[in-house]
C-alpha cells in the first residue's frame, strides 16, 4: 500500500510538506553567556565520544509544535489508551480533533536542532537516536538511524487485524465522510504534540473504520496507559549500550519510557547531559543539566564537538 507522505525514504532532502529546503538556521546570539559555559562544559565532557540522544516535545517546538510540560506550555488532559478503546463518544472526539490536528501537524518543517541532530549523525558521532515525538520531523531532516519511541503520528493501525495505514489515506476517508467539517473549524485552537486539536463540535463526526475489516482504527503511536512494543524497548536500550554517553534535548523525562534509558545510561557509569528549561526527572542522574533554547544549544554542540578519533 503506497504511501504518499513525503518523507526520507522516498524522497532524501524533503520536508513534510513535499518542498526541498536548505538546513535550517539558528540564531546562536539568542545563547546567555552563562548558556555557553555549560555548553562549553558539555564539550569537553562529550568530546572524542560516540553519544546516544534522546530527544523530546521541547524540541519541536521551534517547528510550532507546543511541548507537553515546558514552562509555558497550557494544562493538558491526554487521551489515555483505555478511554479510546472503551468509550465510543471520548473516541469520536478524538478522532475528530485529531482530523484537525492532523493538517496542521503534517506542514511541520524541521528546525534547526533536528539539522544539528542530523550533522552529528552524518558526522558519525552518534550511536543513534531515541526520539519520544511522533512528528517524524527527525526523519525529515536526514537523520537515518531513529527509533520513533512512541510511533509515528502518519500512521494508522487497525485494533482488530492489525493492518496499516498512511494518515494520508485516512484523512481523505474522514474527508469524505465530513464533508466541510475542516473548513467549519478553521479557528481551532491549540494543537497538542499528538496532533490533537482545541476543538469542542465533536459529536457529529463520523468515524472511518478499517478499509480491510471494518474494525477499529487507532492512530499508531503509544497512547498514555499503553506499553512501548518491547522489541522497541529494547533497541533503544541497544542504542545506549553502544555509546559513551547520553545526551537529552527537550524532554522533561516524566514518564519512564524515556527516563529508564537516562537511568541505565547513568548506572552504567557513561556521563548524562540533559539540555531542557525547567525541570526534569532525571535531573538527579545527569553529569551535567544546561537550561538553555534546545535547537540553539544543539546548533552550538553540533559545531564544536570535535571528530571521533579513529582507532
Amino acid at each position: 500500500m503506497r504511501d504518499d507522505l513525503p518523507g526520507p525514504e522516498s524522497n532524501p532532502g524533503l520536508g513534510l510538506t513535499g518542498f526541498v529546503r536548505e538546513p535550517p538556521a539558528s540564531d546562536l546570539t539568542a545563547l546567555q553567556q552563562a548558556e555557553r559555559v555549560l555548553l562549553d562544559e558539555a564539550v569537553a565532557l562529550l568530546g572524542g565520544l560516540r553519544l546516544a540522544i534522546l530527544t523530546g516535545a521541547g524540541l519541536s517546538t521551534d517547528s510550532g509544535i507546543p511541548d507537553y510540560r515546558g514552562p509555558r506550555s497550557v494544562p493538558r488532559n491526554p487521551m489515555t489508551y483505555q478511554q479510546f478503546v472503551g468509550d465510543e463518544a471520548l473516541r469520536r472526539r478524538y478522532w475528530a480533533r485529531n482530523h484537525l490536528g492532523w493538517r496542521h501537524l503534517r506542514r511541520a518543517d524541521p528546525n534547526a536542532g533536528h539539522a544539528a541532530v542530523a550533522r552529528l549523525e552524518q558526522r558519525g558521532l552518534l550511536s543513534g537516536l531515541i526520539t519520544q515525538n511522533v512528528d517524524r520531523l527527525h526523519s525529515a531532516a536526514g537523520s537515518i538511524n531513529v527509533i520513533d519511541l512512541h510511533g509515528t503520528f502518519d500512521r494508522v493501525v487497525c485494533l482488530q487485524c492489525a493492518s496499516s495505514f498512511p494518515r494520508s489515506r485516512i484523512a481523505e476517508i474522514l474527508e469524505g465522510l465530513n464533508p466541510g467539517y475542516l473548513e467549519r473549524q478553521s479557528d481551532a485552537g491549540d494543537i497538542a504534540p499528538d496532533a490533537d486539536a482545541d476543538v469542542d463540535d465533536t459529536g457529529d463526526f463520523l468515524m472511518a473504520p478499517c478499509p480491510v475489516c471494518g474494525g477499529m482504527l487507532k492512530p499508531d503511536f503509544v497512547y498514555f496507559g499503553e506499553n512501548v512494543p518491547k522489541g522497541r524497548v529494547a533497541d533503544a536500550y541497544a542504542m545506549v549500550d553502544d555509546a559513551a554517553a547520553l545526551l537529552v534535548a527537550g524532554s522533561s523525562l516524566t514518564v519512564m519510557s524515556g527516563l529508564r534509558f537516562v537511568r541505565h545510561a547513568a548506572k552504567a557509569g557513561k556521563p548524562v547531559v540533559i539540555i531542557n528549561r525547567g525541570w526534569t526527572r532525571g535531573d538527579d542522574f545527569a553529569s551535567l543539566k544546561i537550561e538553555a533554547g534546545v535547537s540553539e544549544a544543539l546548533t552550538y554542540l553540533a559545531g564544536r564537538l570535535p571528530d571521533l578519533t579513529q582507532p
